[in-house]
């Protein structure tokens, strides 16, 4: 089993914190989608990742299906809880969370992009996602440790991925500042395991040209 991730992405570090949880070993192939030898070419039409490489099947690729994959391939721990409305809960979490970090990307990439190409009405519109998107994350946890019912989930993965994304791309929101019980969520939780093996790095991209 190999993983193309890159050391950045939330959406690779979904998949690396669940296979630690689960502990499947892997081989991890670092890539940077957005360069032009990216190794996504020819295997994700998308040209995202992560992509999940097992022998004798086609490669798998994005993070929701390859973790729902990883779920049945080894339910020790489930990610996805089996209660409907938890599960529902879990993905709901997920897709904010996910939702955030697209548009934390797209914030990064225009800021790329020469001075005089950027666009301050797109990446205005960015940031009202992220800061709506944090908000409605920091009102669901309210004082909870977990943010679905009594155990470590999928929603507790992509929401730590998340708010760890926004200090490595867009440290200038301070969200620790403001959601008080956001900051002791992430406080609880960053000494697991998995998420200090995970900590985002940056890379350098190619400059965005026009």
């Amino acid at each position: 089993m190999k993983l193309i991730t890159a050391t950045p992405s939330p959406f690779a570090r979904k998949v690396r914190v669940a296979l630690l949880e689960k502990n499947i070993s892997y081989e991890e192939i670092i890539d940077i989608p957005w360069n032009l030898n990216t190794k996504t070419n020819g295997i994700n039409p998308l040209g995202k990742i992560p992509i999940l490489l097992l022998k004798d099947q086609e490669p798998m690729f994005d993070s929701k299906v390859i973790n729902q994959y990883l779920d049945y391939l080894e339910p020790n721990p489930l990610l996805y809880p089996r209660s409907f409305q938890e599960n529902i809960s879990a993905r709901l979490l997920e897709t904010v969370a996910d939702g955030i970090c697209d548009s934390v990307v797209l914030v990064f990439l225009e800021n790329s992009r020469n001075k005089n190409l950027r666009s301050k009405n797109w990446i205005k519109r960015q940031e009202k996602k992220i800061f709506e998107g944090v908000e409605y994350l920091s009102n669901y946890l309210k004082d909870k440790q977990f943010f679905v019912g009594n155990s470590f989930s999928i929603a507790d993965i992509s929401c730590f991925s998340c708010l760890e994304y926004i200090d490595l791309r867009f440290p200038k929101f301070e969200w620790k500042n403001r959601y008080k019980n956001l900051n002791k969520y992430w406080n609880i939780h960053k000494i697991r395991d998995s998420f200090k093996k995970t900590k985002p790095k940056t890379q350098i991209i190619e400059p965005i040209q026009d």
